[in-house]
């Protein structure tokens, strides 16, 4: 088997499919590959090249045209200036609160500020204190706080500053006490990979071999490195990795880090992990940190299938497995001698699936979720006995922090359609009680919208859930321009989750529908891997039967219904838009996987080998190639309109895989709908900034709804004449 026939012939590009779209001039090559006696070609094979100045030259035109026709789209500003309003409301939002030694930090954002800043306070009433601007890192750079990380004494910080959206991180290290960066810099790292070691003088990080962040090399041989404060980044030991400790066999794809848990702080607790939900976990004397070596001991192996959450208990260890209980159950086993295979049930299956636990000092806390509404279970690790903790409102739940010295935690409650809640839980007592870091605020005409959960019957008859949000006058009469998105996979559930800026679009008439296909976990382990591998056809194929149904039950039209697919979701709408061209309107590939079989070739392809498959075996690269949007894109077929996203700075998803996709339509469709590529070239695959993630997904949603009909969407009329209007009759 030949596995990478490449020859390559440069061949002029062809004329645009539809004059009028006048697209930039696409050539092709003469590049195929053989997977196990199957020749596929690749014509688009040399906009993986990225750094070749012709290709640059093809994404900057691409993405000039698409910011032209977007700019003529007077709903995009439109849903800009309302969502910005919308923000202004809020007085302030919080994330990643973190408490060491009665210090509670956090980032906080203002209603009026593009990104957070990082703040503390004395204790949960004490004054608070801002520490880091990031505005004010490098003048005429934007930069946001990607994570942070306070010191066991609560005298240290440790930041992961990042720009445009790129992952990797520049780690700089603030003195709490002076609010002074201290001279240590360490570049590239992996935004939330600085751990500290218990004395708060030195912390673990991962290192790359590479400074060149759309490198091959970036993901690959990785080192979970310690930094000693004040000393040279070259000498930095390497701990972990499969140069330091070979008989480990750690693949070049995976990732190893550390960290230290204050319950257990003379111990290292180490994983070597890819996207691959199962653990690889490993321990360590802290006190090795002096010897020369690190003798590493085994806690868990691939094939004792620990998955979602594990911890550390005195002489015991808790984890949860999904052997003999496909929603999952939590188990335990020694820590000195480890034995799942034997491991004692400390919490048996349930009828909703368990989603993970957090741990405070005393208690494990199990978050369950049966896909839309979630529970909270307090498991007492000292008499192991569970108890149910209520909580306020139906809705999804979340904990975001749990405080490893107390009992105290943080849990949010979110609906689609109302602000999410922050309370402050006592664990000992199981109560909750508002939090201080709780925005409140009312958001005119959301009391005008409703949420329906419903489940649609797939393909094979198997029962799919279907989250739709409305105005509750709407007219199920088919007139409704839709939007439906979706993901499925690794495992992930999109559990309801309040966002201002779908709530305020569904304002203007429209419905928004969020597909829970086969891959995510909304109905365990079994509903993963029936959207896994081989089975991932399941995954588009759910999403198609979402839409039939909303088209079914008059919420839309197919000529009214937009689709859209983010990231790993990009295989989700790309084949859902080749299978079924005639049930939608337009779709969104949002920095998505459209090539799979080519996203070994990417830098954060080999560790995501254990989700989609590698082409090395047989029935692994027929799956990839059934998951490839580009390779069913067929010439002389009417598709929908196609908008593809790429962020130049993606550390995940390589622009060059919707770019080839918009490349394969362009060239292929006869329906005279626009397929266009947007390129953000000051984002990644996310970013924290406010502006550029309101300009982003304004410009996805005006997409959409500009080729559903939707009246406030339609082209200025001094464009009209050079931007055909596809969603006019």
């Amino acid at each position: 088997m030949n596995r990478y026939l490449l020859v390559v012939v440069v061949v002029l590009g062809s004329a645009p499919s539809f004059a009028q779209w006048k697209y930039p001039p696409t050539k092709t090559v003469d590049a195929t590959d053989t997977y196990f006696g199957k020749t596929v070609k690749d014509p688009w094979r040399w906009l993986e090249t990225l750094k070749d100045p012709e290709v640059e030259a093809w994404f900057k035109a691409q993405a000039k045209l698409t910011d032209d026709t977007l700019a003529s789209l007077p709903g995009r500003e439109l849903l800009v200036k309302e969502w910005t309003a919308l923000d202004r409301l809020k007085p302030a939002s919080y994330a990643n609160v973190a408490v060491e030694h009665g210090r509670v930090f956090y980032k906080k954002t203002l209603a009026a500020e593009n990104v957070g800043k990082l703040y503390f306070r004395e204790g949960w009433n004490g004054a608070e204190v801002l520490l880091f601007d990031p505005d004010t890192y490098k003048p005429g750079v934007a930069t946001t706080i990607g994570a942070f990380a306070p010191s066991f004494d609560g005298r240290k910080v440790v930041l992961a500053l990042t720009s445009g959206g790129a992952e990797y991180s520049e780690l700089r290290v603030l003195e709490v006490d002076k609010k002074a960066l201290l001279p240590d810099s360490i570049f590239p790292s992996w935004a939330g990979s600085a751990t500290w070691a218990k004395d708060s003088a030195s912390f673990f990080y991962l290192a790359t071999n590479t400074a060149d962040l759309k490198s091959l090399e970036i993901e690959l041989n990785t080192k979970a490195r310690l930094h000693v404060l004040g000393t040279d980044v070259a000498t930095d030991r390497d701990l972990l990795s499969n140069v330091s400790h070979p008989e480990l066999g750690i693949a070049p794809r995976e990732f190893p880090s550390i960290a230290i848990d204050e319950n257990s702080p003379d111990l290292l607790q180490a994983t070597v992990a890819t996207v691959q939900t199962e653990m690889r976990a490993y321990t360590a004397s802290a006190a090795d940190l002096k010897k020369k070596t690190v003798a590493w001991k085994p806690l868990a192996r691939l094939e004792d299938k620990l998955v979602r959450s594990m911890a550390i208990d005195r002489d015991d260890v808790y984890a949860i497995t999904y052997v003999d209980a496909p929603r999952y159950r939590v188990v335990r086993t020694s820590l000195k001698k480890p034995d799942w295979a034997h491991a004692t049930t400390v919490v048996p299956e349930a009828a909703d699936s368990l989603q993970y636990f957090a741990r405070s000092k005393h208690f494990l806390f199990l978050v369950y979720s049966n896909g839309i509404v979630g529970r909270l279970v307090k498991l007492d690790l000292a008499t192991k006995k569970t108890t149910e903790v209520p909580v306020p409102a139906p809705g999804s739940v979340e904990l975001p922090w749990c405080d490893p010295n107390g009992d105290h935690c943080l849990l949010m409650l979110s609906t689609w359609t109302a602000p999410t809640a922050l309370y402050d839980l006592d664990g000992a007592k199981g109560t909750l009680t508002k939090s201080v870091f709780d925005s409140a605020v009312t958001y005119p005409g959301f009391d005008a919208l409703v949420s329906e959960e419903v489940e649609v019957p797939g393909h094979d008859g198997t029962m799919v859930p279907l989250s739709i949000i409305h105005r509750k006058d709407l007219k199920l009469d088919g007139s409704s321009p839709a939007i439906i998105e979706g993901y499925g996979a690794y495992g992930i559930s999109l559990t309801p989750w309040f966002n201002p800026r779908d709530c305020a679009t569904v304002l203007h008439g429209v419905v928004f529908a969020i597909a829970h296909p086969r891959g995510g976990s909304e109905k365990g382990e079994a509903w993963y891997r029936a959207g896994f591998k081989t089975t991932k056809p399941n995954t588009w194929k759910d999403f198609i039967s979402s839409a039939e149904y909303l088209v079914k039950k008059g919420y839309t039209s197919p000529g009214k219904l937009g689709g859209t697919g983010t990231s790993a979701g990009g295989i989700l709408i790309s084949r859902a838009l080749t299978e079924r061209p005639d049930l939608f309107a337009a779709g969104v590939v949002n920095v998505g996987i459209a090539n799979a079989l080519r996203v070994e070739n990417s830098p954060n392809g080999p560790g995501n080998i254990p989700e989609f498959g590698t082409v090395a075996i047989e029935a692994e690269a027929a799956a990839l190639y059934e998951m490839d949007g580009v390779q069913h894109v067929v010439k002389g077929t009417k598709y929908p309109a196609v908008l593809g996203v790429g962020g130049w700075n993606d550390p995940r998803v390589s622009p060059w895989q919707p770019g080839k996709f918009v490349a394969a339509v362009q060239s292929a469709s006869t329906s005279g709908k626009p397929a266009m590529l947007k390129i953000n070239y000051d984002d990644g695959h996310f970013t924290e900034e406010k502006s550029v993630t309101f300009a982003n997904f304004a410009g996805m949603y005006a997409f959409l709804l500009w080729q559903s009909g939707h009246p406030e969407f339609q082209p200025r009329p001094t464009a009209a004449a050079a931007v055909p209007d596809a969603g006019r009759k």
